[in-house]
């Protein structure tokens, strides 16, 4: 999570389409790949044209070797609060949360807050062994978002998934891999290379088939986790307006510890 950059958001979301494979990359390496309003509604914009695109039939979301994604930029959510369900982070996990074709996700290094529950809504995650993966919405003053709330404790279980929500803390790739977060571990040099080659088997077969595959895999749990995900916004919205998070988000920006005792 850091300060805004004006950096533009064409070089800040890479889109490229290869053999039925779409690839997003997020790349805003000097900023820890923190992600702006306006780069959640530039990978909103890239689902949106990748479901109704007949030529992608596979989907990669990756980052850099180093970084995953240090979660929202704080300076850019705090100009920016998402306000309403049209805002662009919502409009971005609704789009990924109901994206009908198989998503792959390619993560190394430290994936904090979304880069995290983002996770949740793809089908196969590869991680570097330098992943670390951290949900610290408490630490924020917040509370869970992207249906991690529900999505979480399905994957891992109720006492995992508490262990990750309430203290916020960072867990490696080994510890992703034994409560079935992810599906492997590979050097960082190779887990963007890992996923493409996933993604051109899956590209490969037939795309009905994928469909139908996937909708059945998340059949019963979409109303929920929409559901779940309204829940959540509506948690998050009114939190944002009390002390706690104003208490962190002001000792963020002033880089101090948070002092929560009178809260």
């Amino acid at each position: 999570m850091t300060t805004p950059s004006t950096t533009p958001v064409a070089s800040d979301i890479l889109s490229h389409v290869d053999a039925g494979v779409m690839t997003l990359t997020i790349n805003r390496v000097a900023r820890k790949n923190s992600i702006t309003s306006a780069m959640y509604a530039a990978m909103a914009d890239a689902l949106q044209a990748a479901e109704q695109d007949s030529a992608v039939r596979v989907l990669v979301i990756q980052g850099h070797e180093t970084i995953f994604s240090a979660g929202n930029d704080i300076g850019d959510f705090i100009n920016r609060p998402p306000a309403t369900t049209e805002a662009p982070v919502f409009r971005f996990l609704g789009a990924i949360s109901r994206f009908s074709k198989p998503i792959i996700a390619a993560v190394c290094g430290p994936a904090v807050g979304i880069g995290t529950t983002m996770l949740l809504h793809c089908d196969l995650v590869y991680a570097g062994d330098n992943a670390a993966f951290s949900m610290p919405f408490v630490n924020l003053g917040l509370c869970p978002e992207a249906g991690a709330s529900l999505l979480l404790p399905q994957r891992v279980g109720h006492v995992r998934a508490a262990e990750a929500l309430l203290l916020g803390e960072p867990f490696m790739a080994e510890s992703a891999l034994e409560m079935g977060l992810i599906n492997r571990i590979v050097p960082p040099s190779e887990v963007n290379a890992l996923a493409q080659r996933q993604a051109q088997k899956l590209a490969a077969k037939p795309l009905t088939a994928l469909l139908e595959s996937k909708r059945l895999l998340k059949h019963g749990n979409d109303t929920l986790v929409a559901e779940r995900m309204t829940l959540e916004f509506e948690s998050f919205g009114r939190m944002l307006e009390q002390p706690a998070a104003r208490e962190a988000f002001a000792a963020f920006m002033e880089k101090r510890k948070p002092d929560f005792s009178a809260l």
